[in-house]
């Protein structure tokens, strides 16, 4: 049987190495601790993020290879940009963050459940407040039909969930946030852990130890903290 560390209550700084983490589930790092916001912070600056079930204690995650979106680099379909050209869609940063993440925590069709609790969702807002986790909306009119959210830490943009209310809402919300990270100066976008529908708009994969020593570099340059609401954002 495998010991899974626990987490000090007391240093929430510290998270052991990411390439101890195990191969199956791949990527579980450690369990406990807490969503500080000192603590989410801390793990998101080395490669690391919590993902665990209402019933479950907090995991930690960080999975090999990882999957990122190289913010330059979001595929749109022709199909979709023929959508937006007739549309009265349109993107905005920060106005409505728990309102995105209660769209993103809402059952998905086939799923039991839901991975977004009441304490993700009071551990993020608290991250919003503070200016580092932020989202973006996407409108029909007065309607939300499509949203992300995520954390920044200095340069490094952390993906955390996208939803879509209408067909192609979270793929206009997803290029949205690209296009104004590539804009500010991030280079990619980490979207965890990777399934068809990313690598169908364009993400990669890279090896779990490149990733985190981007993450640490990223992660320590000067950032965009605060809200990011005044900041004009445009459909992709």
């Amino acid at each position: 049987m495998i010991r899974l560390p626990q987490l000090n209550p007391l240093r929430p700084g510290l998270f052991p190495d990411p390439e101890d983490a195990l191969v199956e589930p791949n990527g579980l790092l450690a369990w406990g601790g807490d969503l500080s916001a000192e603590r989410l912070i801390a793990a998101y600056a080395q490669g690391v993020f919590p993902w665990f079930n209402e019933d479950e204690p907090i995991l930690w995650w960080s999975p090999d290879p990882r999957c990122v979106f190289r913010t330059d680099a979001v595929h749109i379909s022709r199909s979709l940009r023929k959508q937006l050209s007739k549309s009265n869609w349109r993107l905005t940063a920060d106005t409505s963050f728990t309102r995105v993440m209660r769209a993103c925590a809402a059952p998905r069709s086939g799923a039991v459940g839901t991975w977004i609790g009441d304490d993700m969702i009071a551990a993020y807002e608290e991250l919003h407040r503070q200016g580092h986790a932020h989202s973006v909306e996407v409108w029909d009119r007065g309607s939300l039909v499509g949203g992300i959210y995520g954390v920044a830490v200095g340069r490094l943009f952390c993906g955390e969930s996208m939803f879509s209310a209408r067909t192609g809402g979270s793929k206009v919300a997803l290029a949205g946030m690209c296009q104004f990270l590539h804009r500010w100066g991030f280079p990619f976008l980490d979207a965890q852990v990777t399934n068809d529908h990313l690598l169908s708009m364009g993400a990669v994969e890279i090896p779990r130890r490149q990733f985190v020593a981007q993450a640490k570099r990223l992660g320590a340059m000067p950032g965009l903290v605060g809200s990011w609401m005044q900041h004009p954002i445009t459909l992709p």
